[in-house]
């Protein structure tokens, strides 16, 4: 009898026991985790369930030290309101308000006049010390509200693919993410609108059963993004640089970890600044890095090689005779300076950058291998960034056609056309030992609770042989000890494999043009064990022919600094004197 009462006993304990740490765990919920929100929300005047205060989940960057950074958060102070029915002095209102914030006088004497309105926004978005002030000021009919609002730390610095959040239209008058991950993520960001709106002991005692549920399993969270706010601010001012020195219509670039996918830093310019979006152009909202799709010229020739080497078509001993020019199917195609070579090995086709042995190895490839290697490299589909409005590269030339010169000019990167995400994850391969990853942004969601769920972006797809990669590295190694502003930028102490491009853009009606190009830049390093690949393009330069001319600099300076800000160490002994 005494030991079935004990029972009972330890099970009403046990009860009892679970019902206190759910009230607790409850409690430090509300009074911490959400304690700041009740705080704002005491302090709101006038306060009415259309006026909640915003709220939204935050956006990270991440150092190198872990240190997380915000990307995109809220900030705090206050909406400026009069009631004109209770404004004693017009006159002297405005000028004690005008110590504090700067009002246009006339429109704040067309709202004065407005005695049957209890309600007219003066002003949004005060900030606190100014707000605070005229709170302080006790105006007759002057009120202040506690308001919360989106902002952008970094201002422009990667605005296209973080996003910006405002109203719809009239038929979705809510703030949303409208472009970038805030757009892309914007069910995850979004928070309640009822929010905490509620009494403090509903709160604490309401869903006592969710404090037990896996955080996880929650669809609020905080997002933390691989990117690097250090590396993101050099990249954005090298691509403006650039963008301006040569006068481009768009210059962009994307710098990603080959081994998982994560981007450290993507950015294009012009743009614009998330925080006054309204006062920026349209016209760079969308993210050309996902919703544009270029020819990428010579670059692709790294592909093109790997894919014969894989193939076993050749090997880095074989030779062709080099000719400048060829006719195929009709069409003639040449070298860029229209010269012969005469006899030379596979090296020279990289290191000249050579359309005739491009084509070469194309035709040795054969027409489906060719066409498959670049299918299984992601080309001609999305790549499945976490970003909104991707669209998929063009292989329609090789895809449809069966003649020998759509896959030759594929083969230099002429007739097919990628989105530069879609470009660094297939010339990833080549950094990644053969393999291609999914680009992402978004490495990690935080839930309220504290607790942070890593995201899975996919397993690496094998596309070609770690062997035909490291022979294809070697080669692009070679280009830039030797043939890279002619060996001058070679750095001793680190393999750096690299490769330019430069493209004609067709016309509209459909002719290449002879003095419009699209310059592109793709190089990874350390070249055998790469820690980063670097893709820069620069659409339409003025005054200048070659990539070489516009982004060699521009590449060699974002990879010193990656090497010291990183402390990468180095992969080559330098040679003694």
């Amino acid at each position: 009898m005494r030991r079935a009462i004990r029972s009972k006993l330890r099970v009403i304990s046990l009860g009892l026991f679970a019902i206190a740490l759910l009230l607790i765990t409850r409690l430090y919920f509300v009074q911490v985790v959400h304690g700041s929100d009740y705080s704002l929300r005491a302090e709101r005047q006038y306060l009415s369930s259309s006026q909640e205060l915003y709220d939204r989940g935050s956006i990270f960057f991440t150092r190198k030290d872990g240190t997380l950074l915000s990307a995109a958060g809220l900030a705090t102070g206050f909406t400026l309101a009069m009631n004109p029915g209770l404004l004693k002095d017009p006159e002297g209102t405005y000028l004690k308000l005008s110590e504090h914030v700067t009002l246009d006088k006339e429109t704040f004497m067309a709202s004065a006049a407005k005695s049957e309105d209890p309600y007219e926004v003066l002003l949004r978005r005060v900030p606190e010390e100014q707000g605070r002030a005229i709170q302080n000021a006790k105006l007759a009919g002057i009120q202040v509200e506690r308001e919360r609002w989106r902002t952008y730390p970094a201002g422009a610095g990667g605005a296209q693919s973080i996003g910006f959040v405002a109203y719809g239209a009239d038929e979705d008058a809510v703030i949303r993410g409208r472009t970038g991950m805030e757009r892309y993520y914007d069910e995850v960001l979004s928070r309640n609108a009822n929010g905490l709106f509620g009494n403090f002991f509903a709160e604490l005692f309401a869903n006592l059963d969710s404090v037990v549920v896996d955080a996880s399993a929650k669809r609020e969270a905080d997002l933390i993004t691989a990117v690097d706010p250090v590396v993101q601010e050099k990249l954005g001012q090298i691509l403006e640089q650039v963008n301006k020195q040569y006068g481009s219509i768009e210059t962009g670039g994307i710098i990603m970890d080959p081994k998982t996918g994560a981007i450290i830093a993507l950015d294009t310019y012009p743009t614009f600044d998330a925080n006054d979006f309204k006062n920026g152009n349209p016209e760079y909202f969308g993210n050309p890095l996902v919703e544009h799709r270029y020819e990428f010229g010579s670059i692709v020739k790294a592909l093109t090689m790997a894919s014969g080497l894989d193939s076993g078509a050749v090997t880095p001993e074989s030779t062709y005779n080099d000719t400048g020019c060829i006719t195929v199917n009709t069409k003639k195609i040449c070298n860029f300076d229209l010269k012969a070579r005469g006899v030379v090995p596979m090296q020279e086709v990289l290191s000249q950058s050579l359309n005739v042995g491009s084509a070469y190895i194309a035709t040795k490839v054969g027409h489906d291998k060719f066409r498959e290697y670049f299918k299984k490299l992601g080309m001609g589909e999305e790549t499945g960034i976490d970003l909104p409005s991707e669209i998929s590269g063009d292989l329609h030339n090789i895809e449809t056609s069966p003649r020998d010169v759509e896959y030759d000019t594929a083969a230099f990167g002429q007739g097919i056309a990628q989105t530069p995400v879609e470009m660094i994850k297939a010339l990833g391969a080549l950094a990644n030992h053969g393999s291609v990853v999914t680009p992402h942004l978004v490495v990690a969601k935080r839930f309220e609770s504290g607790i942070k769920k890593d995201l899975a972006w996919g397993d690496p797809e094998r596309v070609f042989s770690a062997d035909a990669t490291e022979k294809t590295t070697r080669m692009l190694v070679r280009v830039v000890d030797t043939k890279l502003a002619n060996g001058t930028l070679k750095i001793p102490e680190m393999s750096v494999a690299a490769k330019t491009g430069t493209a004609q853009i067709a016309t509209a009606g459909g002719k290449y043009s002879k003095s419009i190009y699209f310059h592109s830049f793709f190089g990874y390093f350390p070249a055998y064990d790469a820690r980063y690949i670097i893709l820069l393009y620069t659409r339409q330069p003025q005054g200048v022919q070659y990539a070489s001319e516009t982004l060699t600099h521009p590449f060699m300076d974002m990879t010193h600094f990656l090497i010291n800000y990183y402390a990468i160490a180095p992969d080559r002994a330098v040679p003694t004197q």
